[in-house]
């Protein structure tokens, strides 16, 4: 480190999980690097079974499947040796402070421990980047055309302005794809095997299962019989009319076949 003054030891981490909700999500694979006041470093890294299947949509991210974790010990197997290592250290990270030290702690406190963070200071290198690097319209300007832009928060120069960084984007990424239809997809990132157009529900083994909160990873035939309250709330709350469709149908006791079924 040629920078960073320590005061204290700084625990470095990164999570891979079961999804993106901190609430309900479960880690598959923690990395914690310990860095010393004096340089010295120490990194752990360790797989987990999170003890629920593991979405596709998660597996497509960070490529552990559910067979590449049946073997491992769970969290509450390995959370009072990690929670040790970390010891009194500080903690830092990418998009730690909304996402994983929330999950971590959740972890944590799902098995009567506590990580103590009101008494840690935390640092992300994610709000530092966002901060110093502005993401607006003038600084893709910048990026992507290599001159400022002139009138800005006009509307008529702004999106000129737009267009120009569009095209800029499409020469400067060949992998792009080249139509309209195409960018559309690549930005909604669609996992494979999704059933809707948003990918709120996937298909697993020949069943429909949910790609997201706190029922993912099971079916929807499932939750159906379980949880039918969960589904008429998702039809009251902002989905996709295809997802919405796909809730009605299976309400009233109508599911999708698999395909090639």
């Amino acid at each position: 480190m040629n920078h960073l003054q320590l005061d204290r030891p700084l625990a470095v981490f990164d999570l891979e999980t079961t999804g993106t909700d901190p609430a309900s999500d479960r880690i598959v694979e923690i990395c914690v690097l310990r860095v010393e006041t004096d340089g010295g470093r120490e990194a752990r890294t360790r797989r987990l079974n999170p003890e629920r299947p593991i979405p596709p949509g998660a597996t497509a991210v960070h490529g552990i499947r559910d067979q590449d974790v049946a073997g491992e010990p769970t969290f509450r197997q390995v959370a009072r040796s990690l929670l040790e290592f970390i010891g009194e250290a500080d903690l830092a990270g990418f998009n730690v402070a909304r996402f994983d030290v929330p999950l971590l702690d959740r972890e944590f406190r799902d098995c009567g421990l506590d990580l103590g963070v009101t008494r840690r200071r935390i640092v992300d290198a994610m709000t530092i980047f966002h901060r110093m690097e502005p993401r607006d319209l003038g600084a893709a300007v910048r990026f992507y055309l290599g001159r400022e832009h002139e009138g800005a928060h006009g509307a008529e120069a702004d999106v000129e302005a737009t267009l120009d960084v569009l095209d800029a984007q499409l020469g400067r990424y060949e992998e792009l794809p080249r139509t309209v239809d195409g960018l559309e997809g690549w930005m909604r990132r669609v996992p494979p095997g999704a059933v809707d157009s948003a990918g709120k529900f996937v298909w697993l083994e020949g069943a429909v299962v949910f790609g997201f909160g706190k029922h993912q990873g099971k079916s929807l035939a499932d939750v159906v019989a379980a949880a039918p309250d969960y589904l008429r709330w998702i039809l009251q709350s902002d989905f996709p009319d295809d997802a919405k469709r796909l809730v009605e149908g299976a309400l009233r006791g109508e599911l999708p076949q698999a395909p090639g079924s």
